[in-house]
């Protein structure tokens, strides 16, 4: 049998159609771990942070290292313990407001 012999609706009829549903449901993986899905947006950041960021990323790509700080800022949040930048912060506005009254 050459395949000359194997019509297009067989061929058509062994492989099902994928749709954006069945993407949907799709879980992506990197060896054993699931990879997150991730969205393409459109935003806008001042220069300076690009400049940064493009700085400091190496072979990741800034727009990964992007990603990895905002995931750091979330994960802090979500343990409820303020990190020191921000307990610091708090008391600097405590004593000024105290120095001002």
């Amino acid at each position: 049998m050459n395949k000359d012999s194997i019509s297009k609706t067989s061929m058509d009829d062994e492989y099902p159609e994928v749709t954006q549903a069945d993407f949907d449901r799709a879980v992506l993986r990197q060896g054993l771990k699931p990879v997150e899905k991730k969205q393409r947006i459109t935003i806008m950041l001042d220069a300076g942070v690009i400049s940064y960021f493009k700085s400091k990323a190496g072979k990741k790509g800034y727009q990964t290292l992007i990603n990895e700080s905002l995931k750091k800022i979330i994960a802090e949040d979500q343990t409820d313990q303020p990190n020191l930048e921000n307990m610091l912060r708090k008391v600097i506005r405590e004593e000024l407001e105290k120095a001002s009254a």
